[in-house]
């Protein structure tokens, strides 16, 4: 085997390890929300790389069956929820 070939799966695998190293080092936060929204109440989990995503995340879906259409998906979303816990 040629030294461009070392060279060459040497730089492929160096690329790999450093993808692989990067991703498991991202640290994920999981929460479960619970909302009140017109009457209605409805709890979700979700996972970010972010205390602020994971609760975002998880107020959109709880808010997604309580709410129709557009604007009331963003009041839900900008009301205040009635339950956060972090399960991370």
């Amino acid at each position: 085997m040629s030294k461009e070939k070392i060279l060459g799966f040497g730089i492929a695998a160096g690329l790999v390890l450093a993808l692989v190293l990067s991703t498991m080092n991202l640290r994920q936060h999981t929460c479960e929300v619970c909302i009140t929204y017109n009457g209605s109440t409805n709890c979700a989990i979700a996972t970010g790389t972010t205390r602020k995503e994971a609760q975002g995340s998880a107020t959109n879906t709880a808010c997604a069956s309580i709410s129709g259409g557009v604007t009331q998906s963003i009041q839900c979303g900008n009301t205040q929820p009635d339950k956060v816990t972090w399960l991370d």
